[in-house]
């Protein structure tokens, strides 16, 4: 069996001591309470305050809990919400398209997948709730990085590696995807990512009007597309379940 790390243990034990009781505790305290030597408790309480965790006040020198916790906090609290206000909305999607749904956020230099329902037949199926998604080649990432001004900024400052001879690489070049993206409203992805498949995504909106994420399908491309198009039916369904998110959300009309 795999061991714990004491450091972390330790790092997540003050971290809860800080939430509870007092609000700011002096490291005499701190240390007591969790049985560690002064300067244990003082090494760990520095390296907790350079990521944000912690903070020190400079009269008294206790502490208290960081700023970072709470921007953390807060985007859980996004994320729950977001997917909450789209389970109906994207089984509604599933059925009507016949495809897979992914829901995805923005998460370092990538799409990370946060709800994902089967495509409904009885095919095998392997659920993506956690996998990552490149920000240049997918559908979900070219919505995310023209929407949203940090994804744009990861996604060209990250390599923008080839998966197949149709992926899109040059800056100039995605560039000019980007403003196709944000002109019609949803972004495509075929056979960029991944031999044989296509997707297409849509934006979701906050109540700040702010973009928090993207809704899409993902298939073969013999059944997204037709006539050597994506089926218009199929753009719509997803852009009309962005924007119902959206409106859940408190965007208002798009």
């Amino acid at each position: 069996m795999a061991r714990n790390i004491q450091s972390l243990e330790r790092a997540a034990a003050m971290l809860r001591l800080l939430a509870g009781g007092e609000r700011r505790l002096g490291l005499s305290d701190i240390a007591s309470s969790l049985g560690l030597a002064k300067g244990t408790a003082h090494g760990i309480l520095r390296t907790l305050q350079q990521e944000g965790f912690v903070e020190q006040d400079d009269a008294s020198g206790r502490y208290q809990l960081g700023a970072e916790l709470l921007r953390l906090g807060t985007t859980y609290l996004d994320v729950h919400e977001l997917r909450a206000r789209a389970l109906v909305w994207t089984d509604d999607l599933a059925r009507s398209s016949g495809e897979s749904v992914y829901l995805g956020v923005l998460h370092q230099q990538g799409v990370l997948i946060v709800h994902h329902v089967f495509r409904p037949d009885d095919s095998r199926q392997v659920l993506e709730i956690g996998a990552m998604q490149p920000l240049h080649s997918t559908a979900l990432g070219k919505v995310l990085s023209a929407y949203d001004p940090v994804a744009h900024s990861e996604a060209l400052e990250s390599e923008r590696k080839p998966f197949t001879d149709r992926t899109v690489c040059d800056a100039v070049d995605f560039e000019h995807l980007l403003d196709i993206t944000r002109a019609r409203g949803y972004a495509a992805d075929v056979e960029e990512t991944w031999e044989g498949v296509a997707s297409v995504a849509a934006p979701i909106h906050d109540r700040r009007r702010m973009p928090v994420g993207a809704v899409g399908i993902t298939g073969a491309v013999e059944r997204l597309g037709r006539d050597g198009e994506l089926r218009p039916e199929l753009i719509a369904a997803v852009r009309d379940c962005a924007r119902a998110v959206s409106r859940d959300l408190g965007a208002g009309r798009f």
